[in-house]
């Protein structure tokens, strides 16, 4: 199975994937916990059906130290006792800022106090930045049909 289309071949597409990347380093290089980002990163590529992602950052979440226990209840994170109050807040986030669609007022007040309860201003900045970042990433992933599978940790830098 190929891909519609060429994201890293395509000179559009590949311009817009160097600015994205961009604004990954810095969520990446911020003061938000390197596990709670690859967590977001997971249950958002998750909610959207993005086999690429999700087989990406598990494997880069495996590869950082994750444990299987840990990575397998990602999608069930609410009744698994293996995640932080701090990394419950961001997955509730990141839910909730991935489904924004569903939600007629938007991410709720609770949730967001919830966050502010865990992360300091320039982590919850973050935070909020890798969401909008996984989501652009997934989506782009979805439309062209990425095949998943193949990815090995540190590939892509």
């Amino acid at each position: 199975m190929d891909a519609r289309l060429n994201l890293f071949g395509n000179p559009n597409s590949a311009k817009f994937l160097k600015y994205i990347a961009s604004a990954g380093k810095v969520v990446s290089d911020s003061g938000l916990p390197a596990p709670t980002q690859e967590l977001v990163k997971i249950r958002a590529s998750q909610i959207n059906g993005c086999a690429f992602c999700t087989d990406m950052h598990t494997k880069d979440a495996t590869q950082a130290g994750e444990t299987s226990l840990r990575l397998n209840l990602v999608a069930t994170w609410r009744e698994a006792k293996v995640f932080t109050e701090a990394e419950r807040a961001a997955l509730e986030l990141t839910e909730q800022g991935t489904r924004i669609a569903d939600a007629a007022g938007g991410v709720p007040d609770e949730v967001w106090a919830n966050a502010v309860k865990h992360y300091d201003e320039d982590q919850l900045a973050a935070l909020v930045s890798l969401i909008a970042v996984i989501n652009a990433y997934n989506r782009l992933n979805v439309i062209v049909q990425q095949p998943a599978g193949d990815y090995q940790p540190g590939q892509f830098g």
